[in-house]
């Protein structure tokens, strides 16, 4: 390549992605990345003095699932030797074919390292954490300021970050810039990513897709609709409701291709985004070239995007971006979506690629079944009986997971697990069924503190979720996203008890994003002297922003119309919980805090003093 994005042909790299370090303990490794051919890997591990300590061949650790002719997903889950020290920083060397991975990316390593390196903290006391990460946003890359943060102390025990956690919209399915998508076109043929059968009559097949001409900002031409009846709205309207829709991801390949194109440097060197102006319609073409000068920029920071997420573990999981906007939001919305074939391939192929890609690497363990079939899916010959994989992963109910760590981490998945109103189609589902619940309640019974991860904020904006009730009460929901805990008694009530509970661990965090802001509770339950301390950090987006004239007046209405004196907190779910708001260091009185970056929770003995930030390149802010 001779510039950013591409120009001139070149050979394909061995490593396409990665390698990502996934999760870690003293028994296991992992790590995905994606390579160009079949390959076969060697790992060594170095002690801190240097000395290699262990070097071993995966063959036995890796599962290699072939997704083009040039194009293979690398899994791979080490078991090592004897137990790995804890509180040290570990080197590894991992040989791709016998070439070693730090000459195959010579960028892979920081300033005083010649090899990359991970360290298991023995308590996860530092964490980044975040969501939100559209390519194509004008703010800056939140994954630039956490490789700063790593940068700066990947060699110091007390201050290194022990894991880094996605809780959503690592990728946007839905929303997709021009030039991304050609990017992804152009990826799909240097790599012979395989095509698929559609069985749909505009677009029988993934290279009628990209051959149509309505496949650049024209495809909600292309998706489904479907007879909705809403408050005395009838008629056609779109199953896929994201504004955004005009480039919406459809085939397996095109999603594979995405996650390579927002993780991975070289993959954009193999493309040429000034060569698709050609098939942008003239009324786009201002469009087109905006997101490309954006794009730019993005693109020259994944370099040492690739680099953060070598060093440290990272763990993920999908909120509605990752998939479709609305994904399951109410029980009409699954009723068409589901009912369609090519609704149904849709979702379908979307969270394949989240398995492969993002869901397979938070424990390898829980998807043995599904791995331990991959070869009736994958192989040489392109996809094969993709229809019975989208059924079986549609029916997959093991997308949460838990980490035995100290303290224990919950993930929760918020989106396949919903509720369902049973009075009205329309009304939101709650966020999780009953089932799920009291699952998750088992797994906090008697620990001593947690950390809980849920995509979307257990506690809201009140007057935000006020909105969104009366949206909701006009048969609207779908267009402000009225989707929290509080918009379905039954969930909400079932989490409220839970908190209550007597065995509900004393000190809780929430992790959350979703949102496009961040803002810090502390929660504690009324008129109770021992009730659980709870800690509430919501950071978003890690590349998104909320309209800034618009939350501000948000902020400030809430502020006035939700204070801690207000009669209105009587009329709210939560009014048995005192919620105290953590300010941002700013000049301003906002609660609500506006700037794309990392969140950063580092955790204290003293609760009250464990702090949260959002750290960007220019900026740290505390709440206080």
């Amino acid at each position: 390549m001779t510039d950013v994005l591409g120009k001139g042909e070149m050979t394909l790299p061995m490593v396409l992605a990665g390698p990502v370090l996934r999760h870690i303990s003293s028994d296991e490794l992992t790590f995905w990345l994606v390579t160009s051919r079949p390959s076969k890997f060697e790992l060594s591990l170095y002690g801190e003095a240097g000395q290699c300590f262990e070097s071993q061949s995966l063959e036995a650790s890796q599962q290699e699932v072939q997704v083009g002719e040039h194009c293979f997903i690398q899994l791979i889950h080490y078991s090592p030797s004897k137990p790995l020290e804890q509180n040290v920083l570990i080197q590894y060397q991992l040989r791709v074919n016998g070439d070693e991975i730090t000459k195959l990316i010579p960028s892979l390593c920081y300033h005083d390292q010649d090899k990359p390196g991970f360290m298991i903290k023995s308590r996860v006391d530092n964490i980044l954490h975040g969501s939100c990460r559209k390519p194509h946003h004008a703010s800056e890359d939140g994954l630039l300021a956490a490789d700063q943060v790593l940068s700066t102390a990947h060699l110091d025990t007390s201050g290194r970050p022990a894991l880094m956690i996605f809780s959503g919209d690592q990728i946007y399915a839905d929303d997709v810039a021009g030039p991304t998508l050609v990017a992804i076109h152009q990826i799909i043929k240097k790599l012979g990513l395989f095509d698929e059968r559609i069985d749909n009559e505009l677009v029988p097949d993934s290279q009628t897709l990209i051959a149509h001409a309505d496949t650049y900002y024209g495809r909600k031409k292309l998706l489904p609709n479907c007879q909705f009846t809403s408050f005395n709205i009838k008629g056609e309207q779109p199953i896929f409701s994201s504004d955004s829709a005009e480039n919406h991801l459809i085939s397996l390949s095109e999603m594979l291709a995405m996650y390579l194109l927002v993780w991975s440097p070289s993959c954009w060197q193999l493309v040429d985004c000034e060569l698709g102006l050609a098939r942008i319609p003239k009324e786009h073409q201002d469009t087109y070239l905006s997101q490309f000068k954006t794009l730019k920029e993005f693109v020259l920071g994944l370099t040492k995007v690739q680099r953060l997420m070598a060093h440290l573990p990272v763990y993920m999981i999908f909120d509605d971006h990752d998939v479709t906007d609305d994904w399951n939001l109410t029980r009409a919305w699954e009723e068409a979506i589901y009912s369609n074939p090519l609704g149904r391939r849709v979702i379908g192929n979307s969270l394949i690629a989240y398995w492969l890609c993002q869901g397979w690497g938070n424990q390898p363990n829980r998807f043995e079944e599904l791995q331990n079939d991959v070869s009736l899916y994958f192989g040489q010959n392109g996809f094969s009986q993709q229809d019975e994989l989208v059924d079986r992963i549609l029916d997959w109910n093991k997308w949460h997971y838990s980490l035995a760590t100290s303290p224990k981490i919950l993930v929760l998945d918020t989106r396949t697990q919903r509720w369902r109103s049973e009075s009205k189609a329309n009304k939101p589902s709650g966020l999780m069924d009953w089932e799920a619940l009291i699952e998750m309640q088992q797994e906090l019974i008697n620990e001593p503190e947690v950390i809980l991860v849920s995509p979307a904020p257990v506690f809201g904006v009140k007057l935000i979720e006020v909105i969104q009730k009366i949206f909701t009460f006009v048969g609207r929901p779908l267009m402000v996203d009225a989707e929290n805990w509080m918009a379905h008694p039954g969930s909400a009530n079932v989490m409220l008890n839970i908190f209550r509970h007597k065995k509900t661990p004393p000190n809780f965090i929430i992790l959350s994003g979703d949102v496009h802001y961040s803002f810090v509770y502390q929660i504690k339950i009324r008129f109770r002297k021992h009730g659980p301390q709870i800690l509430q950090v919501t950071t978003s987006g890690i590349k998104n922003n909320f309209p800034a004239k618009l939350l501000n007046c948000f902020d400030t209405l809430n502020r006035v119309l939700f204070s801690s004196a207000s009669p209105l907190n009587l009329l709210t779910q939560r009014r048995r919980m005192s919620v105290r708001w953590r300010k941002p260091e700013t000049r301003c009185k906002s609660v609500l805090y506006n700037q794309s970056g990392i969140g950063q929770l580092i955790l204290d003995e003293e609760f009250e003093k464990t702090k949260a930030l959002v750290i960007s390149r220019e900026r740290t802010t505390e709440f206080k």
